[in-house]
């Protein structure tokens, strides 16, 4: 008999990791408790942008043209329960209010609101970033809770993946980490993801707290070689340097490599701010916060590089933004992506407007979801439309449009030619060419 999947929580992660699981070949349940998105994606549309989702949604969808079948949406936990033989947890886990700690309550809601209804041998298993600790603790909640006792049990498999290349990550990713407590819990987990393991993906197979802490660490790690770079940055506009051929001539050295090494305004999104946040709070409570003090000075790195892009900005209009335009490219967190939570693109331009400059923003995806959150910032609907009578132009977020802007076309309409390039993706001669004052952090002005 085919095993048969259920994905809780339908957000960025479980929406993808839903429709990877039925092209994979398995009958999948999606449960969300929101009537509106379990009907959004019914009809075979998510509610958000990534790249390749939409299309991998229809091909399996229900009741759609030419789709498989196999997978379907529900509010209901009793339906889950009664048709998974696994049991996906994806539910987000943000930071606390007012606190750098992990926000638990949706994770133990599922569990709790599963359990209760899992009356027959099951493996649920924890994909959400969650502080060490955690899983030990759910799975005696689960085993408490479910009638079917010892026999629903815990596995946790965190996430690795990366807005904008969601679907490739969860299909064919760098390594499947499992933490397990038997060996018929790791069995299952192999056969879930037979299909990659057949393409050589590496298994590691861990306890609870080790497959914890390798999400965590990994997007500690990641932050820090942000910061680093960024910090190097510093460094360059002090001393004359060029931060762009520092990093490349680091990238050479293979113990380093060059990804994430990119200097710019620093990282944002929904998951590298709280992680790195949670995991110092988790590790205070621990006893071991001497460990991760360094993580306090990479988060300061990172945030002093948007107040450093609004100094710029001031000095490329004479010292005052008052009566000063300027055009803000990017909304987004990254490129290939909607998500404006903590972007630094975003807060830039909160920033610049609560100093007294007239701002409006153009991005390819975001801007929705950045006029929910920012609805007092000004919008165009293109980047020649922002740019329009603009005294300064920022970039912010390296979508690959705005890498490919002419610098004479915007020339004719901005009302002067200051461009930051807050994301170093940006030809500076091209734009020179034309006229255009060119800055870019940790680059020399000329």
């Amino acid at each position: 008999m085919t095993m048969k999947i259920t994905v809780i929580g339908t957000g960025y992660l479980g929406a993808t990791h839903a429709a990877a699981m039925a092209e994979l070949g398995f009958e999948v349940l999606g449960l969300d408790v929101v009537p509106e998105k379990v009907e959004l994606l019914a009809s075979g549309r998510v509610p958000m942008y990534e790249p390749g989702l939409e299309e991998l949604l229809r091909q399996h969808v229900a009741g759609l043209e030419g789709s498989s079948g196999r997978l379907r949406f529900t509010t209901s936990y009793a339906e889950v329960a009664e048709f998974g033989d696994v049991h996906f947890v994806c539910v987000n886990t943000p930071q606390k209010q007012g606190e750098y700690g992990c926000d638990m309550s949706y994770v133990e809601s599922a569990v709790d609101s599963l359990a209760v209804h899992l009356k027959r041998p099951a493996l649920v298993v924890g994909k959400s970033t969650v502080p060490v600790g955690s899983a030990e603790r759910l799975a005696a909640r689960l085993a408490e809770l479910a009638p079917a006792g010892e026999e629903a049990e815990l596995a946790w498999n965190p996430e690795f993946l990366r807005e904008g290349f969601a679907v490739e990550d969860t299909l064919r990713p760098d390594r499947i980490v499992v933490g397990v407590a038997s060996a018929e819990a790791e069995k299952t987990l192999r056969e879930v993801y037979a299909k990659p393991l057949q393409a050589d993906t590496p298994f590691v197979v861990t306890d609870f707290p080790t497959a914890e802490l390798v999400k965590t660490s990994a997007n500690a790690f990641l932050a820090t070689k942000i910061s680093f770079i960024n910090a190097m940055a510093e460094v360059c506009e002090a001393a004359g340097g060029d931060v762009v051929r520092l990093a490349e001539a680091l990238g050479h050295d293979e113990r380093i490599g060059g990804k994430f090494l990119r200097a710019g305004i620093g990282f944002g999104g929904g998951c590298l701010p709280k992680d790195i946040r949670a995991y110092m709070a988790r590790a205070g409570e621990l006893g071991v916060d001497q460990a991760l003090t360094f993580l306090r000075e990479i988060d300061s790195i990172n945030m002093r590089r948007r107040s450093q892009m609004v100094q710029l900005a001031q000095e490329a209009c004479g010292g005052s933004f008052l009566g000063k335009r300027i055009a803000v490219l990017g909304a987004a967190f990254k490129p290939d992506s909607d998500d404006v939570r903590d972007s630094p693109a975003l807060n830039v331009a909160g920033q610049l407007q609560l100093q007294g400059a007239q701002v409006t923003v153009h991005d390819p995806k975001g801007m929705d979801n950045a006029r929910r959150l920012f609805p007092t910032l000004g919008y165009a609907d293109s980047a020649l439309e922002a740019v329009r009578g603009a005294h300064v132009v920022l970039h912010l977020t390296e979508w690959r449009e705005f890498r490919e802007l002419d610098p004479a076309q915007l020339a004719q309409v901005a009302a002067e030619r200051h461009i930051i390039d807050g994301r170093n993706t940006l030809a500076p001669e091209s734009w020179r060419a034309e006229g255009w004052t060119f800055r870019a952090m940790g680059r020399p002005s000329i």
